[in-house]
């Protein structure tokens, strides 16, 4: 064979080897970025359970040790409050306004100011303080936030212009891994984030949620978040119990949406002339109030509630306060501005919520707290497929798919009936407004 053809091939080859590497290359980074994200939820997670059992061993350690909260609570809202405004700005709350607002922008540069490695990094460690100092926030929020930051940045990296639809998978990846329920993270997606379906960003969502769920799974194993609750409505008092779960959560759901929006734009105004001062004032007040309804509860407001709303489904009856007690702390510790999430806790108020109607009904206690939970979460967050798939998930209850499906919608119907705006999209305006001003901002310093 001539020296000239020979060359020529070689030539031929190495150009299809660069070729298949620059379509390759996307493929690999996004496959990475998925499996980092079901790596980070795993450890986030832990530190987390690790932050929250380290408070309750601090409450134990003496006869006094009771009051602790009244100083550390306040103190560690404070801080949390001041690191996220001044070292990370745009960590503040649950995450899902900022990873939808986000996916409205149009540019790279907006989109950082709302999503971002460092943001992500941000949100994790004081996600955790928060919850060492006894604040009743959870952690599946923020993971979406941190999902979605850790997937545009492979993206970036990948060289992949699917900035929309890498949020949307990110996001999804994010929730999947942080309770173990892929179907959910894929319905959070559709329904909560984008508002729509979007079939070129289905391919996206799955291999992100598979790809996470595999990581997750490796490190910890198959688990039910709640563990296997297995029960059904038998009884008249049980199917009862589906519309008044509905109902009652519906409602309390919107009274917390339409408190939340409120109180967002009261403190922004409020913040002015001096955001940082006025804002660190605020969440050490906010503290002290949540540190006081820690105390007069026993102790049981503090964190995301997963112990107690583990043994409510269990069939134990709670404290009929508990629910309203847990509502406010949660909504304290949301309108404080600390970083943190709302899913953990409205679960618990839910759960709480539903148990103590099936004790006045004379139902069954753990079927109340399940449908009680499916109401109040459709509620707060108006996504009603969402709300059934992840609780369905959550407690591997295969029995009552019904109830609880009626009763996610009637809290659904109910809570927009009385707050038409829904939690995330309304708190997502404020973000979005901030990213605009910004980038106008340095457009009018360019020019």
């Amino acid at each position: 064979m001539p020296a000239r053809s020979r060359r020529s091939k070689v030539f031929r080859r190495s150009r299809v080897m660069r070729g298949s590497w620059t379509v390759w290359k996307p493929r690999i980074v996004f496959w990475i970025g998925a499996i980092a994200i079901g790596v980070v939820s795993v450890g986030f997670a832990a530190a987390a359970d690790h932050a929250q059992h380290l408070f309750r061993g601090l409450l134990g350690t003496s006869e006094v040790s009771f009051l602790l909260p009244l100083l550390l609570t306040p103190a560690g809202f404070a801080l949390c409050a001041y690191l996220s405004i001044r070292f990370f700005p745009n960590s503040q709350g649950s995450g899902i306004p900022q990873a939808i607002a986000a996916r409205h922008l149009h540019d790279e540069t907006s989109r950082g100011l709302l999503l971002s490695l460092k943001i992500a990094a941000g949100k994790v460690l004081l996600t955790i303080v928060g919850l060492f100092c006894g604040a009743s926030i959870g952690r599946e929020g923020p993971t979406v936030q941190v999902g979605a930051a850790i997937m545009l940045a492979s993206g970036r990296i990948g060289g992949m212009a699917q900035a929309r639809g890498l949020i949307l998978a990110g996001s999804a990846a994010g929730i999947a891994a942080a309770f173990n329920t892929p179907l959910a993270g894929i319905v959070f997606a559709i329904e909560e984030m984008s508002r729509t379906f979007e079939s070129r960003a289905n391919g996206l969502v799955l291999t992100a949620v598979i790809l996470s769920g595999l990581a997750a799974l490796g490190l910890v194993g198959s688990y039910t978040y709640f563990g296997e609750t297995n029960v059904a409505a038998v009884a008249t008092s049980d199917w009862l119990l589906v519309p008044v779960c509905g109902l009652a959560g519906g409602a309390l759901g919107a009274l917390f949406s339409a408190g939340a929006l409120e109180a967002a734009k009261r403190l922004r105004r409020f913040a002015q002339p001096a955001p940082l001062k006025r804002m660190v004032a605020a969440a050490a007040v906010a503290g002290l109030a949540v540190a006081v309804i820690g105390i007069l509860s026993g102790g049981d407001t503090f964190g995301t509630g997963y112990e107690q709303s583990r043994a409510i489904l269990e069939g134990q009856t709670p404290s009929p306060l508990l629910f309203v007690e847990k509502f406010l702390s949660t909504f304290l510790s949301m309108a404080s501005g600390i970083p943190g999430g709302i899913f953990a806790p409205s679960l618990t108020v839910g759960v709480s919520l539903g148990g103590t109607l099936a004790d006045l009904i004379g139902g069954s206690i753990a079927l109340g707290a399940v449908l009680g939970m499916a109401g109040y979460f459709a509620g707060v967050v108006q996504a009603p497929m969402t709300a059934f798939v992840i609780i369905i998930e959550m407690t591997g209850n295969q029995g009552s798919v019904i109830p609880i499906m009626a009763a996610s919608m009637i809290g659904y119907v109910t809570s927009r009936l009385l707050s038409p705006e829904p939690l995330y999209h309304g708190l997502s305006r404020t973000f979005l407004a901030q990213a605009l001003r910004a980038k106008r901002h340095e457009d009018t310093a360019r020019a």
